[in-house]
Formats: structure tokens, sequence, C-alpha cells
């Protein structure tokens, strides 16, 4: 019997209201991905990348079309299933850090944990675990505005990582770092993944940071397509 993907993306669709009229953004998306891949969709600013990323992390559902991970369909879900099923099973790295500014490192490292029932000491000592692992140790009590670009942004990583999600989605996770810190936060991600079994899409309009992934697509007129030659990114 075929196995599932981890991801599987079908027909998707999404469009917006704008005054009176609608404009499409997603028109027919078919995505797969499967565990163990690192993927990155490549497109210009305002293609819909960001809309994408909501859509198959759960946060969005989609005008038409399926999304299922792991086999489960997001649409099937209610809104509070949904929710439960991405705290568990998705992990976000965001181009703007996101962090929480009154928590300090450990304790935005531990939220998911927490979210996930996780008793707050065993959460914390998971974080601080991981944080030790990643060089952050000794940064564990600082808070967000005490931490330089690349450290909130390894921070970052880890909070996606710490419950082990199925899937991993990373927005622009370099787009605020100077070209070697965005390089270390790259390595960063593959270090971390490798042996997970989990999937990352990486969503990027930098081509410099699609060529550190497995497969590359791009998403373009609302369509998401294997990329060829001559990419003009």
């Amino acid at each position: 019997m075929p196995h599932a993907p981890l991801l599987e993306a079908r027909h998707v669709a999404r469009a917006y209201r704008e005054g009176a009229r609608s404009r499409a953004v997603l028109r027919d998306v078919d995505l797969v991905l499967e565990a163990g891949e690192r993927v990155a969709l490549l497109g210009r600013s305002g293609c819909g990348k960001s809309t994408l990323l909501n859509l198959l992390g759960a946060i969005d559902a989609p005008d038409a079309g399926t999304v299922a991970i792991d086999g489960v369909d997001l649409g099937a879900l209610d809104e509070r299933s949904r929710t439960l099923f991405r705290r568990r099973h998705v992990g976000f790295v965001y181009q703007s850090f996101n962090l929480i500014p009154t928590l300090t490192a450990v304790e935005n490292v531990a939220l998911p944990l927490e979210l996930n029932g996780s008793a707050t000491a065993a959460a914390r000592r998971g974080a601080a675990a991981l944080l030790d692992a990643i060089g952050l140790g000794l940064r564990a009590d600082a808070f967000p505005d005490e931490l330089s670009g690349g450290e909130q942004q390894r921070v970052t990583v880890a909070r996606a990582l710490v419950h082990r999600p199925r899937l991993l989605l990373a927005d622009e996770p370099t787009g605020n770092l100077d070209v070697e810190t965005g390089a270390r936060v790259l390595a960063l991600l593959r270090e971390l993944s490798a042996g997970a079994g989990h999937a990352q899409l990486i969503v990027t309009h930098s081509l410099a940071v699609a060529r550190t992934a497995d497969r590359i697509l791009t998403l373009e007129d609302g369509v998401v397509r294997a990329a060829g030659d001559g990419l003009a990114w």
C-alpha cells in the first residue's frame, strides 16, 4: 500500500476582496512534500508565498482545494481542532522573529511545549537544553531586545523545532539578517532537521537561499511549478 506524503495540497485556491472586486492570489496549487525533504519555494514579493504558508500551516483555510498533513485533511477539522493540530505538528520561522518581548529566550522556546501540555518545569528544561545545543545556553535568560538579530532568529528556530513538529514552515528566515548570519541560520536549520523525519518548506525570494534546499519550486501567477533553468530571481 503506497504511503501518504507528509504534506499534500491539491487544487488549493485563495482570493481576497479588494473593494467590490475579488483578487485571486492562489489559483490551483498542487504541492507534495515527503518526510525528510527540504524544499524551497521561490517567488517575487507579493506573489502569495506567505498566503500559501498560512494555508499549509493550518492558520487559514483555502477557498477551494484540500491540504493534508500526515493524511489528516485540515479542512475536515473545526477551528479548535485545527489550532491544536497546528500546535502539535507544525513549526513556524518568520522573517520578523515574532518572539514575545516580555518572555526570556528560554521562556519563548518553552512556549510550544507548554501549549501542548508539558509542565512548566519540564518545558523549561527541554528549552534550555536546546538553547545550549545551539550555542545560546548563556543567553537563555535574556529578553529579545537584549539579543542580536542573529541570536533572535536562532531562538525562533529553536522555538519552531522544540516540540518536534512534522512540518516546518520558514517564511523568509534570513530576510532580516546579513549574509553571514543568514548562512549560519540556514546551517542551523539543516543541522537540527537532520534525521528528524520532518519536512521543511522554506519560502524565499532569494535564489541563493533556495539553492540550499533539496528541491526548488516557484510560485508564479498563483500556481506552484518545479523550478526550471534561467530563473530571473
